[in-house]
């Protein structure tokens, strides 16, 4: 039996902090999905198309990765790729408790799934795609805090 996983998020712009989690689940699951959510009433900074081409372009060396969008409720995403597991990453105390939450109520929705936490590596603990669009806003370096693959398309925003 295929073991999928499923890596939700906006993904906006995929960091460093992302790749590390897609790399590590990428070893431990024959396949990854990177399940790049419309995510509308966050307002994100790149439309859906870019931020599904920007992980595209980071995760291009990892074989067993493949990168989709959605725009539905989570679980049914699950149920239409067929797995039944979800990754997320957890930086700090704080994203547990929210991360908790979301756990829970995908699991009311459906009680097969289960949803695993990953911890980045500690030089990635720091890095949110909310703080990388802030140094954005301001011309900032992001450079090594996302992958160099997606820096042209960050330029160019």
């Amino acid at each position: 039996m295929l073991k999928k996983v499923i890596y939700p998020g906006t993904f906006d712009p995929i960091t460093n902090g992302h790749l590390d989690i897609i790399r590590r689940a990428a070893r431990i699951f024959d396949q990854v999905v990177v399940a790049v959510a419309l995510s509308s009433e966050k307002r994100p900074m790149f439309d859906i198309q870019t931020r599904v081409k920007m992980a595209e372009l980071a995760t291009q060396e990892i074989p067993n990765v493949k990168i989709k969008s959605f725009d539905t409720l989570l679980v049914n995403f699950c149920q239409k790729e067929r797995s039944k597991v979800i990754i997320r990453g957890l930086r700090a105390v704080s994203d547990f408790e929210y991360e908790l939450q979301i756990g829970y109520a995908n699991q009311s929705l459906d009680p097969e799934i289960e949803t695993l936490y990953l911890m980045p590596n500690l030089k990635n603990a720091f890095i949110s795609s909310s703080v990388v669009r802030a140094i954005l806003k301001y011309k900032g370096n992001v450079s090594h805090l996302v992958p160099p693959s997606i820096i042209p398309l960050l330029e160019s925003a």
